[in-house]
Parts: structure tokens; sequence; C-alpha cells
């Protein structure tokens, strides 16, 4: 056995300084919540912090601000589970639940945290419950990870929420909350084919949910008028191309024109002077 797995190993009464270490800012009541709760109700405006725009989101960053973002975000919130494997493999079953109930109230920590717009410390707070909650805790995880979206989202971290939402639904893939957030947050990144589905399968778990309804009206005028755009800007390239390559034979793409057959909706290109 390896040097760092075994020292993994802790006796009781390290167990309990660890806890004490841990918990040490943490609100004196150990009660938390039930797992089955979520950090807000998802037809909430509370959702995310903001009353207006899609789906309780505005003042959409610019795309190329959210890939600023992204790029300076650092990696404080990356969760190493191979390691937190290996760590794991000589904790004792009471190790493992005294490592549950510090996730608990590190998950409460950030919670409170949310609701007083603290956002950074919320993350900070459910980052080091996810560093420290067994993985056999998929459940706990999986809210965990989709709390934390949340703080993300409200700090237009739209990519990074997004991911965050993805892992909660790979542990529980019946998580309504995390698509209804990576719906969002794929929204707000103009992945707007991306949120579509995810609203659809949202409407398969609740075929009600209100907010899931618009959007599968909303959302596809939008994706259409994105490709025309893209599909635009496409042609305009190669149209320019086009042009360089033709220029030195003393032609232009203006002389070649695309006709499509009503019959068969194929194109043929005829040549003009």
């Amino acid at each position: 056995m390896s040097e760092r797995l075994k020292n993994t190993r802790a006796s009781d009464e390290e167990s309990s300084k660890i806890i004490d270490e841990l918990t040490k800012d943490l609100e004196n009541n150990v009660n938390t919540q039930d797992e089955t709760e979520f950090l807000v109700n998802p037809d909430s405006p509370e959702d995310i912090p903001s009353s207006s725009g899609v789906g309780g989101i505005s003042d959409l960053p610019s795309k190329e601000e959210e890939l600023d973002r992204d790029k300076t975000e650092s990696d404080t919130d990356s969760i190493d589970e191979e390691s937190l494997k290996d760590a794991e493999v000589d904790l004792t079953d009471d190790q493992k639940q005294e490592r549950r109930i510090i996730a608990e109230q590190l998950k409460v920590a950030g919670n409170e945290s949310y609701k007083v717009k603290d956002y950074d410390r919320s993350i900070e707070k459910y980052t080091e419950a996810l560093k420290i909650c067994p993985l056999q805790f998929s459940q706990l995880r999986s809210f965990l990870y989709c709390n934390r979206s949340a703080a993300k989202m409200a700090q237009q971290k739209y990519s990074s929420a997004a991911k965050d939402c993805t892992k909660a639904i790979e542990l529980d893939d019946k998580y309504f909350k995390a698509y209804y957030r990576r719906a969002q947050s794929y929204e707000a990144s103009d992945k707007l084919d991306e949120s579509l589905a995810d609203f659809k399968k949202m409407l398969e778990l609740d075929p009600s949910h209100k907010e899931a309804l618009k959007a599968i009206t909303r959302l596809p005028p939008l994706i259409e008028a994105k490709n025309e755009k893209l599909k635009t800007e496409m042609l305009g390239k190669l149209k320019d191309l086009g042009n360089m390559l033709l220029r030195p034979f003393g032609l232009s793409t203006d002389n070649f024109q695309l006709e499509q057959d009503a019959e068969s909706k194929g194109y043929k290109i005829n040549f003009k002077q």
C-alpha cells in the first residue's frame, strides 16, 4: 500500500480534530436540510437573482465577455474525483459518515452565503463540501454541484455553471432543477440548441412546467435566425475567398449565379459575362 494511502488512516481522536477544524466557522446548528430539499424553488423569481429577462436572467454578458470570464476563472473549484477515490480507500464507514456530516454542514453554510448574495463564499463552501463528501453519497454530491451552479449563474459564469449542472445530472439523471439551470445557462451562453434540448427534457419530467413550455415556443425561431445568420456569414466569407481566387482571371463571384431547381431542390451554377 502506498505511503499516501496509509496517511489517510485516522484514529477516532484524529477524526474528531478534523471535524472541529473544518466546522469551526459553521453555524452551531448541526441539523441540516433533508437531502431532498433544494436550495430554492425552481419556479421562484429568486432562483437566479434577477426578475427580468429570459428564465430570470437579465443583463447577459456578451460572448466575448463570457469567454474572458471563463479564461480568467481559476481552477480552485475543480474536483479531482480520482484523488478522492484513492483517499477514501482506507476510510472506515464511520469516518465516511463523519465526512458526510461535515459536507452537509458546509452545504448549509453555502446556502446561507447564497441567501445574503455572498456568492464567492457560497461557491467556496460548496467546493469544500465536494472535496470532503465521500463519492458514495451521490445524491448529496449532486445537490452540491447544482447549488454551486446557482451561485455561478448569479456571477454570470454560465459556462462553468452548465458544467456543474452536467455533473449533477450525471449523478442523478432525473434531477429537474439541474436541467432547468443548465437550460438557462446554455441560453445565456447562446447555446440555443442545447438549451432547447434541456427544456424538452424538463417537459418529459414535468409536462406542465410553464417556463419550459414557453421556451419550446420561444427558442426554435431564435435558433433558425441564428442559423441563418451563420449561413449568411459563411457565404460572405466564401464569396470573399472566391473573389480573391477569381480576380487574376478578371472574374468575380458575380459572374456565377446559383439557381435552385424547383423539383429536385438542388442547385446549378450559371455563368454570366
